[in-house]
Formats: C-alpha cells, structure tokens, sequence
C-alpha cells in the first residue's frame, strides 16, 4: 500500500526539467553499472524508482512473484552479462525475495536487490507491513546499504563492486521514498576505479608441482565460470595434459564432446563412484575455481591428507570441504595462464586411466530403450539446435540430466546447484530467453511447475520461446526415493496429475501431453520453430529413477 507523507518541497522558481530524484541518481548508476532490465512486481513504495528506471534506459519487467523475478534476472545475466537486478517493494515483497537472495549467495550471483521502505520516522510510529528488511536479508548478502539523501549514486557503485568482487553475491539497497522522491540538481556521475585481475606474486610452488605430475587431474568449478575462464582452462588442460571432471555448474567451461572432459560430478553417487579410482590415482589435482557449494556430503575430504592438490580460487571460504598443500587466490583463468605459460605439451597418464573412466561415464548414463526421463533427456539433446540453452529445476530429472546432458558451451546448463531450489527453472528459463531472443529448453518436475505456474502467464507476455519440458510422475520423486533408501514409510510426496497441455493453452501456448519418442521428437522440433511457448508434459513413471544415479 501507500503510506502518507509529506511530499518532497520543489525549490522556489526553479525549472522542474532542471533537477532530478534521488531515484533517477540512483539508476542511472545502475545502468551505467551494466543494467539493463530490473525484475519485480511494483509497489507504492518503489514507484518513483520505476519510473526512474524506465527514464534511464533500464526496462522493468512485471513478474507474478519476487521469487521468480529475481531468477529471471539471474538467467539474463548468464546470457548477456547484464547487472541483474530485482526490485521489491516493503513488507511481503521483500519476504517473498528471501528464497532468490539466498540462492544468489550460494549460487553465486552479483544480483542487486533494491527493497522500497518507509522513511526512519515514520518506521518509528507505523507498524502496518513495515519489519526491519536488513536484519531479515544481511545474513544472506554481501552488504547492505540504506540509501541517505547524497549517498543515492555512491550506494549503488559500492553495491555493484562488492556484487561483483571475488566470488560473486548478492547486495542489498533498502530506499526510504523521501530519497528516491527528494528533487535535487544534477550531479556529475561517480568515477570508481576499475581493477585488475589478481595473481599471487610467487607461483613457483605451483609449477614446480606441475612439472612433477605424471597423473594430473583438473576439477573445476564455479568460480572459473563466474570469471569467463573457459579459454585459459583449455590451455592448461593443452599444455598439462590434464583431463577434467567438473562441477554441474561448469559444464561446458570445455564442450562436453571434447575427449579429455570425463564427465560432471557433484549430487551422483553413480559418478562418484566411477571418478574415484581417478582421484586416487592422481598424483596432483588442481582445482580450478573450484567452489565445494555445488557438492554433497559425500565429496567432503575426497582425497587422502597427503596428495598434493592445488586449490585456485577467487575467495578464501571456510568450507571444511576438502584439504590443500597450495592455495592460491585471485583471479583463476589468469592463474592458470601464468600457470600454463613454462610448460611445453607432454603426454601423461601413461595407463590410459582417463580415457577409460571416461568410456565408462557415458556408458553409465546411456538411455535404455524404454520410455522415461533417459529417453527425454536423450531425445531432446538430439533435436535441440548447438548452443540451446537448458534449465533444470531441483529433483530427481536434475541429477540425471546433468549426468547426460552434453553442453557445448558455458552457462548452457542454469540450475540451482548450491540452494538447490525448486521452482528455479521457469523463471531462469524466462530471463535467459529474453536475453537471447532464442528458444530456451526448461526441465522442470510436475511440482515444481505447479509451484511457478503463473510465470507461464509471463512468458505470454513478453511472447518468448520458452520450451517447458515436465516430467509427470505425479511424486516428489527424489524424496520418495529417499524414503525407500531409509526405509521409511511413504509420505507426504504424492500429488494428483494436472493437465500441463490444458493449462499451457489456458495462459495463451501450445500444450502437448507426450508419451513416446516419436511424438517428443515432432513436437520438440515444431517448438523450437514457433514464436510463442510450448509445454511438453511427458508423463514418465517415478521407478525410472531408481538406479539412475
């Protein structure tokens, strides 16, 4: 709601074209700062900062929940590199942002979170809606800032620096509505200082390692997407000799096709079990940015105390992960170039234990014959043009998809792996496709759906090309699956069947209830051929999971 106050007195005689709000200073930092959409659902207290927002060239996107609003600023910034940005209003709009802000602390994410608030004085007699929204969000971000009059810009350049130093986060910008409304002259814009990348002054303990290695082995991870180090990671793997498993998340940092990746490790005890033997052979492992947040509980301390592991990472975390004999902080892709510059290009691995593992990895995962969540995944892979971007909501198809699915390129594969949210992959899907103008392919489980249905009524909207490909099993299948494993009794995961194809027609796409290979092919290729949505309900049974991975 609106709450009353004293409107901001304009200066006497003066020419309205001639000043500006606080709100209007406040965004053209940010898109001076890389933005160019903010996603949110309006509210009074942040109406001044929308209509700023479109005065300085950054397009406000309606969403139907802050949840998935700040998703769909995640998946444009996976596509374009566009500050993302999610706008709340007070109250229950912020409450609604908690889930996204504290997946874009553990996934990584530099997103901006501006929350309207109601000015201190007022706080301090009005109650309705009103709750202290930075003890409720400091826990989950970097920082959090409240905007005072002259601090509009300054809040916003230091917010997007701390967002985007080391390992990426989220920042918090709370604006009472007598800043962002308060009219003021123009101001010259902030300069801020850029900075170079950062490498450890003495590396020679790393190469020296190197040198020695016979059985090398590169895990990489997170941080090496975040900093764009796919070339400087293929050139290390060139001149090492190294072959690479990967967390879910940098997949594709080198195209899966390439003969020196192994395969993607992190919620699989399948995988696990087949990368260990390679682990324990290696004479050194380095782990390029690699962030132990994507990995279960059983990748802690996976390799014995006395292996020489070199750990580069962007930050320092006190994780308890894993042990290193080397830490080196920084900059990754330019450490590994450093790194790769003294070493010619040798043969290692002598017993051919990679290329083994690797026969292995995808034999593992192969479709059967039979109709269920393989045949999807398989299926699609096949139709879906090079460079498709894919999203995976959390469950049971998640793992397996990031098991199978072959990514040919960077952030081709968008996921929750460090929250592990449900309810991630519409809206990742829907900011991915608005920043590509390109189909997008959602994987989603048949709750989760149901848990983000009105974001199909966005899609509408903008008329984006999202492919929502829904496993119907009617179950939360990998808590179901949990329960079998322990024993327990049957509960609490079972859900009626929806009809996905009526409802995708209902929100203005195309639905198509799916049942066999034949009929997922033809309707996969005439979707990703049609302007608008597509759900493609492909009802599968929930025992397809067990043993899957």
């Amino acid at each position: 709601m609106r709450h009353e106050r004293i409107a901001a007195a304009k200066p006497a005689g003066s020419d309205p074209e001639a000043f500006v709000t606080g709100a209007d200073l406040l965004a053209a930092r940010l898109a001076a700062a890389g933005a160019t959409h903010a996603f949110g659902i309006p509210g009074g207290e942040v109406l001044a900062l929308v209509d700023a927002l479109e005065r300085a060239g950054i397009r406000f996107q309606l969403a139907r929940h802050e949840n998935a609003a700040g998703f769909m600023a995640e998946g444009l910034w996976h596509v374009t590199g566009a500050l993302p940005v999610l706008v709340a209003t007070l109250g229950p709009g912020v409450a609604n942002a908690v889930n996204v802000v504290a997946n874009a602390q553990q996934d990584r994410v530099p997103l901006i979170v501006v929350t309207g608030c109601v000015d201190q004085a007022l706080a301090e007699s009005y109650t309705h809606q009103v709750f202290d929204h930075q003890a409720v969000l400091r826990p989950l971000v970097k920082a959090s800032f409240r905007a005072a009059p002259g601090t509009e810009d300054l809040v916003v350049a230091k917010a997007a620096a701390i967002a985007r130093r080391g390992r990426p986060g989220p920042v918090h910008i709370d604006l009472p509505i007598s800043v962002a409304e308060a009219r003021m002259a123009p101001r010259a814009p902030l300069a801020m200082p850029s900075a170079a990348p950062a490498i450890p002054v003495d590396l020679q303990p790393a190469r020296a390692l190197i040198a020695a290695a016979q059985r090398p082995l590169v895990i990489a991870g997170l941080d090496l997407v975040n900093q764009d180090g796919g070339a400087a990671l293929n050139e290390f793997l060139a001149r090492t000799g190294a072959p690479l498993l990967t967390t879910y998340k940098a997949k594709g940092l080198v195209p899966e096709d390439d003969p020196r990746v192994i395969g993607a490790v992190g919620l699989s005890p399948k995988a696990d079990a087949l990368v260990r033997p390679l682990i324990d052979a290696a004479d050194l492992i380095v782990l390029a940015g690699y962030d132990p947040i994507e990995m279960r509980q059983g990748w802690r301390n996976p390799w014995p105390a006395g292996k020489p592991v070199i750990d580069i990472i962007a930050e320092p975390g006190q994780h308890g992960m894993h042990h290193s004999s080397l830490l080196l902080e920084g900059e990754v892709g330019a450490i590994l170039t450093r790194l790769s510059e003294e070493h010619a290009r040798r043969d290692t691995w002598p017993a051919g234990e990679p290329v083994a593992a690797r026969a292995a990895f995808r034999a593992a995962f192969a479709a059967p014959a039979a109709w269920g969540p393989h045949a999807v995944f398989e299926t699609l892979r096949r139709v879906a043009p090079a460079g498709t971007v894919a999203t995976a909501d959390s469950g049971a198809h998640r793992i397996l998809l990031s098991q199978m699915w072959n990514c040919d390129g960077p952030r081709r594969l968008l996921q929750s792996s460090g929250l592990c949210t449900m309810g991630c992959a519409l809206p990742l899907a829907t900011g991915a496709a608005l920043g590509s103008g390109r189909p997008v392919l959602c994987f989603v489980g048949d709750a989760g759906l149901e848990m983000v249905l009105g974001e199909m009524a966005t899609l509408r909207d903008l008329g984006l090309p999202v492919i929502v490909v829904v496993l119907v099993d009617q179950t939360l299948g990998l808590i179901a699956l949990k329960q079998r494993q322990l024993g327990m009794a049957r509960a609490g995961v079972d859900i009626g069947e929806t009809d996905f194809a009526a409802v995708a027609r209902g929100l203005g796409g195309h639905g198509a209830a799916i049942d066999d290979r034949e009929m997922l092919t033809r309707e996969a290729e005439a979707a990703f051929r049609r302007d608008g949505f597509t759900v493609l309900a492909c009802r599968i049974d929930a025992s397809s999971y067990e043993g899957a991975f």
